[in-house]
Parts: C-alpha cells; sequence; structure tokens
C-alpha cells in the first residue's frame, strides 16, 4: 500500500469517529441508573433566588411568572428576579403588575443600557442577589420556558450534597403546533441531552448546562467570582467548565423537565445554533491547555470526554476528509474503495440504528411524535447511501434493471462520485435549505427537503458557518430566538 492510499484510508475511516462516539454515549446511558447522583441526594429545599434575563418578552413573560409562582416548591423560598434587558415593548408594564400580584415575590429589575448581550443581563441581576444573605440557590432559566411543577424540587435534591455544585434538567420541545423542523429538534434533545448528557454523567464529566435550567450553589457562585463570564457567547459552557475544574460535580437530573418553545423555520434555528456552535468554538480555544491530559486528573481532560467534545466540534472536518478519502480512493482506482466505502457506512449505519432505537426509548412521548424525524434523522439520500453499503449494487444495477435501464460507464462513474462525496456534499445542500426557506416557498418546500437532505447535515452546515464566523473576526451579538408564547401549558 502507498503512502498516499494510506492516507486517503485514514481520511475515509475516521469519517465514522463520530457515529462509533456518539454510539458509545449510548452503551453508556444504562448505567446512569447505576452512577447516577440519587444516593447522595436528599430532600432539600434551599432559598432559590430565579434570575430571568428578558428583553421584549412581553408575549411570554408574565405567564412564565405565573407558572413560577405555581410550582411544587415551598412558596417563601422562591423568588423571582426580572432583569428587563431595556425593553422597548410592555415587558417592564408586565413585570411590575406580576409584582403587585405576588409581592415580596417577584421583583422587576431594570437595566437602561442594554443590548450588551445574556451574561451582562444575567450579571446585573446576580449583584443584586448576591448582595443580599437570602439567597442559598440560584437558578438561571429564559422568559419563555415552562418548568413543570415537580422540576424545581427534583433538581434542589441534589444541591444536599456539597460537592454538587450545579445542577440541569432535561429541555424538552414544548411547542403547541408541532411542524417537520420542531420535531426534529425535539428528537435531537432526546439525543443530546436525555442521552449524551446522562453519558456524561457517567463519564464525570459534562460538557454544558441547559442555558434555560441551571440550578447552582451559592457556593458555587461565590467561587466563580460572583458572575457570568462575558468574553464568549457560550457562556453557560464557561460556567460549566469552570465549575467541574474547581472541583464541584455538574448533575443531569432527567426527571426535572422543562418545555421551551424552539424555531419552526430553518432561518431561526440557523441563528440560535450559530452562536451555540460558535460558542463552542471559543471555549475550545479558550480551554486548549485541558484537552487530552488524562494525567491531570480531572474528567474535562480525559480521553474520553476529548473525543465526546471534538465528534461534535470538528464533525464537518470528520465529514470533509471522509469524501476526501472516498474521492480519492475512487479517482486512484484504488481496489480498497469499495471496501473502505463499506465498512465507514456499514459503521455508520450500525451506530446511527443503535443510537435512535435506544434514543427513542428515552422519551416515548416525543418519539411517538417525532417517529418519522427518528427515521429520516439523516436525510433519505443519506439511508440510500447507506443502503448502497449494505446491498452493492442495489439502487446502481437492480433497481434502474427494474425500469428496463442499465448505466453506462459515466453513468457509474456520476453515481460513485456522488455516493463517495455525499458525506459531504450533504452540508451544501443544507445551505440551499437555508436559502430556500427564506423564499416565498420555503414554507411547503423546506421540510421536503429537511426530509430529504436531513436534519443532521443541517447541524453540520451551522457548525461551519462557525469556523467562517470565527476565523473572519465576526461580531458577537447575542440574537435573541422570537418567541410566540406557544409553549404548551
Amino acid at each position: 500500500m502507498t503512502a498516499l492510499t494510506t492516507v486517503l484510508v485514514l481520511f475515509a475511516l475516521i469519517g465514522a469517529v463520530p457515529s462509533l462516539t456518539m454510539a458509545l454515549q449510548f452503551v453508556l446511558v444504562p448505567f446512569h441508573a447505576v452512577a447516577n447522583h440519587y444516593r447522595r441526594a436528599a430532600p432539600y429545599y434551599p432559598n432559590v433566588a430565579v434570575v430571568v434575563p428578558a428583553w421584549n418578552e412581553a408575549a411570554v413573560i408574565g405567564a412564565s411568572i405565573d407558572r413560577l409562582m405555581a410550582l411544587d416548591y415551598p412558596s417563601d423560598r422562591v423568588r423571582v428576579y426580572v432583569v428587563d434587558d431595556a425593553s422597548t415593548d410592555e415587558t417592564p408594564d408586565v413585570v411590575r403588575a406580576k409584582a403587585v400580584q405576588y409581592p415580596g415575590a417577584v421583583f422587576h429589575l431594570r437595566r437602561e443600557r442594554g443590548g450588551e448581550g445574556k451574561a451582562h443581563t444575567l450579571n446585573h441581576g446576580l449583584r443584586h442577589v448576591l448582595a443580599e444573605d437570602w439567597m442559598e440557590a440560584l437558578l438561571i432559566m429564559d422568559a419563555d420556558v415552562v418548568y413543570l411543577p415537580t422540576s424545581l424540587r427534583r433538581m434542589t435534591r441534589h444541591l444536599a450534597d456539597p460537592e454538587v455544585g450545579a445542577v440541569t434538567a432535561y429541555i424538552r420541545e414544548g411547542s403547541q403546533r408541532k411542524t417537520t423542523l420542531t420535531r426534529f429538534i425535539a428528537f435531537e434533545y432526546v439525543l443530546s441531552e436525555l442521552g449524551a448528557r446522562r453519558a456524561q454523567n457517567v463519564l464525570g464529566a459534562m460538557a454544558c448546562l441547559a442555558g434555560g435550567a441551571q440550578l447552582h450553589s451559592r457556593a458555587n457562585l461565590v467561587d466563580l467570582g460572583g458572575a457570568i463570564d462575558t468574553s464568549s457567547l457560550a457562556e453557560d459552557t464557561v460556567t460549566t467548565f469552570e465549575t467541574q475544574l474547581a472541583g464541584r460535580r455538574v448533575v443531569l437530573e432527567p426527571h426535572a423537565v422543562v418545555l421551551a418553545e424552539e424555531p419552526d423555520r430553518v432561518a431561526g434555528l440557523w441563528k440560535q445554533r450559530l452562536r451555540w456552535a460558535r460558542g463552542n468554538v471559543q471555549v475550545t480555544k479558550r480551554y486548549r491547555h485541558i484537552w487530552f491530559r488524562p494525567w491531570k486528573r480531572d474528567r474535562l481532560s480525559s480521553v474520553s470526554f476529548g473525543l465526546v467534545w471534538f465528534s461534535v466540534l470538528l464533525l464537518p472536518v470528520f465529514m470533509l476528509l471522509a469524501s476526501v478519502g472516498l474521492v480519492g480512493l475512487y479517482l486512484i482506482d484504488s481496489p480498497l474503495t469499495s471496501i473502505i466505502f463499506r465498512s465507514l457506512w456499514i459503521s455508520v449505519g450500525c451506530a446511527y440504528l443503535f443510537s435512535m432505537a435506544l434514543g427513542a426509548q428515552l422519551d416515548p412521548r416525543t418519539s411517538r411524535i417525532a417517529w418519522r424525524e427518528i427515521l429520516l434523522f439523516p436525510g433519505l439520500i443519506s439511508m440510500v447511501v447507506m443502503l448502497s453499503a449494505f446491498f452493492p449494487g442495489l439502487f446502481d444495477e437492480r433497481v434502474p434493471q427494474l425500469f428496463g435501464l442499465r448505466l453506462t460507464d459515466t453513468g457509474y462513474d456520476v453515481w460513485n462520485l456522488a455516493v463517495f462525496s455525499w458525506i459531504s456534499l450533504c452540508m451544501v445542500a443544507a445551505w440551499l435549505i437555508k436559502l430556500i426557506d427564506g423564499t416565498r416557498a420555503g414554507s411547503w418546500l423546506s421540510p421536503l427537503l429537511i426530509y430529504l437532505i436531513g436534519y443532521g447535515p443541517i447541524l453540520c452546515a451551522i457548525t461551519l458557518d462557525s469556523y467562517i464566523k470565527e476565523a473572519r473576526g465576526a461580531a458577537m451579538t447575542w440574537d435573541k430566538t422570537e418567541k410566540r408564547g406557544k409553549v404548551l401549558a
């Protein structure tokens, strides 16, 4: 085997790393029942200050406050501080009315200079609550999310253990009107939160607290300097890392459910996830001294957590390298081309089937609603490519023969090049979905294209876009996702 062939084979096979890493995480999910924190948890009802950053949230903030006041938690132990980030709508009036309705429990904190981002808004609230001795735990939430009645008490029980610094919940997509995109998001959250975060708890290292569900002990906040990081678009991830680096645990409480309204158009999803992805790039650079250094004895430096982190962060790179490897092997007419192609896609396919099958059991309610999205998460075209690896000749020989057709040599070349490069071409196709989504026909054409091209490729394309934005030094703006107050009660 020549050096070129060896390099191309390695490039092609590296494309399986993210899928195999995901499957390995799901292997760990059942062990969460053993490695969870419940043995050290206990009924615990600290004084909880809820800090809610709000900018033009008049449509949702009133209902959110009402639901917080109705939590299954001692009412005299919950105070809500709405940090009004110089809102220009009726948000201040709504919050002041709720402060009158719930005297001593709801407070309106106004920032006259707004637009600096979520972290600055949170810090305004933190300075206020830390200046008083009342607060024993702090809950950071978004203005539109809905905590199910038992969620807070299920989270606070973990703080009975002083080794726990922060607790997060399961964010479930909760829009009243389900669309193709929100159903994809719903199952993505099952995979990433009920699946991946459970596995990370087993590994002892958590990547990120959910931005809309962060419960911190007072001691943890004080150790973090009493403020949220403002230098990154991923302030929640920085807080998660700093908590663990300081020696405290971060725990997922999967039975604490928080409903959230998610984007129903690709443009809104792109804006939201681009901010998240850029934040992850920034976090990766910021903590470059911890990656793959197990001798440091903190779990964030472990090889296993490094694989989990970079399998997501570098997914577009792995996909591009896989295409380069497969196409390169084909162009040099290597006899290994078919073997490597089948090895790659069969491993990806098996990992996908295993992860989806287990993920579907973690939240049966969501799975019943999103069964089509579970089947077509990678896209119909990717499923065709996958089947062509499992059953060679199915689509380039047998299917054409059913219609009395036969591919020419040129046809075979076009088919093979398309199949071998689809693992990265799908990201280009995902960009086209974004462009089409903004047109008049986008409302009915985009859902069809998402089923065809896949939801996963859209997320990969957004991550690739984050590389470009970071390389160009694009402005770091905290763009709020538009909310309509359509979360299920």
